[in-house]
This record gives structure tokens, sequence and C-alpha cells, in this order.
């Protein structure tokens, strides 16, 4: 069973470590002490919270088959005379789409404009990555 501290579920979630400790305490988002009086937070809760966060349908998304969709901040946009890079970034991602120039043009796509990414591929790769607290010795499957 994965167990994470205050710390790693803020990181996993994108919050503030005072955020996860505010829903920690308000009862929200379930949580045990350890011997050493840390708070920690089961995975399963952990996923449970995030499913019940996200339960409402994307904006914009009952128009669309796609559903992984990324609001985020343009950082570049770097142009030629008939294709473009856009560089997105939203949150910890960085999202880079190559497009044509008239799409660019036409969307109004500047750097620090707002933009969402929505991604729609037939090929996910999911890569298992070791949570910060495997290190010190805690349970992982």
């Amino acid at each position: 069973m994965s167990v994470f501290r205050i710390r790693e579920a803020a990181e996993l979630l994108g919050v503030s470590d005072d955020t996860v400790r505010r829903w920690v305490d308000a009862g929200r988002l379930p949580a045990q002490r350890d011997a050493h009086g840390h708070r920690l937070v089961d995975g399963v809760d952990l996923a449970g919270f995030v499913r019940a966060q996200s339960a409402g349908p994307d904006e914009g998304a009952e128009f669309s088959s796609a559903r992984n969709r990324l609001r985020g901040i343009v950082t570049a946009v770097v142009r030629d005379t008939v294709m473009a890079q856009v560089d997105i970034q939203a949150g910890p991602f960085r999202i880079v789409s190559l497009m044509s120039r008239e799409a660019v043009d036409e969307l109004g796509l500047t750097v620090g404009s707002v933009a969402v990414a929505v991604i729609k591929s037939t090929t996910v790769v999911v890569e298992r990555s070791t949570p910060v607290g495997a290190a010190r010795g805690r349970s992982q499957p």
C-alpha cells in the first residue's frame, strides 16, 4: 500500500503543503499519524479525493471526444512561413505543439496568452514513478 506525507501529496496534487493540511484538518482528506507524529495520506484515499474533485465535466469537453485538457500559459511561439511551435506551461507540465502558422495566427496565440492543450491519442505511455518517500523505506505495492 502506498502512503504519502503531506508534502508528497501536495506535490502530486500541484498544491501547497498548507492546502493539503487544511483539507486534512477540515476532514475532506483522511490522514493518519505515524509513530513519529507525521501525518500520512493513504494512496487509495488520495486517489479517491482527486477523482471527487474532478468529477465535473471539463470546460468545453461536452463538444469533444478528447478528455485530456490542460489549461496553461503560452511561454513561446516560434513561427516560420508554414508551421509554428507553441509552448504551453500547464502547472508543472510543458506541452509543445506543432501546428500551422495559420492556426496560430487565427487563434491569436502570443506569449502570455492563456490556452488549453487538448490531447487525444491512441497511444499513451504510462511509467511507474517511485514516490519520494520510497527512499525512506516506507511500504510500496
